[in-house]
């Protein structure tokens, strides 16, 4: 049986569909959707603040590496990125340098990954050689690791300078084969990545680093903070700061009498107890003057002890005037 609907019922079904659609076109918050895969990746002043960081450290490690060895030993800065550490584990070859590095007081474990291109020439110079490269597809022995893990040591000692804003140590932990460094941390856990490419002589080769993101956002936030602080302000907040400043300054004020003229002969009779006196009034205003600047006029008075101007006129100067 169908409801027939009287006069009343109508007018409400009229009004709630009004309502419904005035409430549609209210304004309200802005929903966008979200990829969850994109949390924690770096912002494009992050990136900058990270590349300038350790390009920073690419040079000092040069200059150190060199100068230990000396020999010409070239580092630059590749890539920095986010990425996971089974990615990480993807880019490096089969053969390589794994060492496992102990982040104090965080707790946490970096790793460290270099070309055997490179390992090989610098145990060869650390042994007395020349630097030279062997062509030979071989692993490092335990004396070839203990000696290039000095080397390391340099290299974790100007990663710790460099993250020095977080009060972060760098230990060595050990050499890692590949299959014990995936047992190093879970393989989607995000990760700081920093790729360096090594030049020395003849050969060239890449130095790798997985920081682990816990750590690595640390000292993010650390150089948000510090960015937010030192960032350039705009003229309109530099004048304001400038205007503050000078409110705490002291300038020479001077209440004077200028254009005075006294006879030479009175002046040369001077003794003391002498009345010299003026061509003009004592009750006349007094020019108000400060660092030799005319600024008003002024009567000279007494506020308790101590000697005070009124203010009775200030002149405007042309470019204060010209002022909007």
């Amino acid at each position: 049986m169908e409801k027939v609907l009287n006069q009343q019922e109508i007018d409400e079904m009229v009004r709630a569909a009004r309502a419904g659609n005035a409430s549609a076109g209210a304004t309200g918050p802005v929903v966008q959707p979200w990829d969850i895969r994109q949390a924690g990746q770096i912002g494009s002043d992050q990136l900058r603040a990270i590349n300038q960081l350790h390009e920073a450290f690419a040079r000092n490690l040069a200059t150190a590496i060199g100068g230990y060895l000396r020999i010409a030993f070239g580092v630059s800065l590749v890539s920095a990125e986010h990425l996971t550490f089974r990615e990480f584990l993807q880019r490096i070859p089969e053969q390589t340098y794994l060492a496992s590095c102990d982040l104090a007081p965080a707790g946490a474990i970096a790793v460290l990954q270099l070309d055997l291109a490179i390992a090989f020439p610098l145990i060869d110079i650390l042994l007395g050689g020349e630097g030279t490269h062997s062509a030979a597809a071989r692993d490092l022995t335990e004396i070839e690791e203990q000696v290039l893990e000095g080397i390391v040591r340099i290299m974790l000692r100007e990663l710790q300078n460099s993250w020095n804003a977080i009060a972060l140590e760098f230990n060595f932990g050990a050499r890692q084969p590949i299959l014990q460094t995936q047992r190093l941390m879970p393989p989607e856990e995000k990760n700081l990545g920093l790729s360096f490419e090594i030049k020395m002589a003849e050969t060239r080769g890449t130095l790798n680093l997985a920081v682990p993101a816990v750590v690595s956002n640390a000292l993010l936030r650390k150089m948000s903070a510090d960015f937010s602080h030192q960032r350039r302000r705009s003229p309109a907040e530099a004048r304001g700061q400038i205007q503050k400043r000078l409110l705490q300054c002291f300038f020479p004020v001077e209440l004077s009498m200028p254009g005075l003229q006294v006879p030479l002969e009175k002046l040369s009779n001077l003794a003391p107890g002498q009345l010299l006196p003026f061509s003009r009034n004592a009750s006349e205003p007094a020019a108000l003057a400060v660092e030799d600047v005319p600024l008003g006029s002024a009567s000279p008075v007494r506020v308790n002890a101590c000697r005070a101007a009124r203010v009775l006129s200030l002149k405007t100067s042309a470019s204060t005037a010209g002022a909007p």
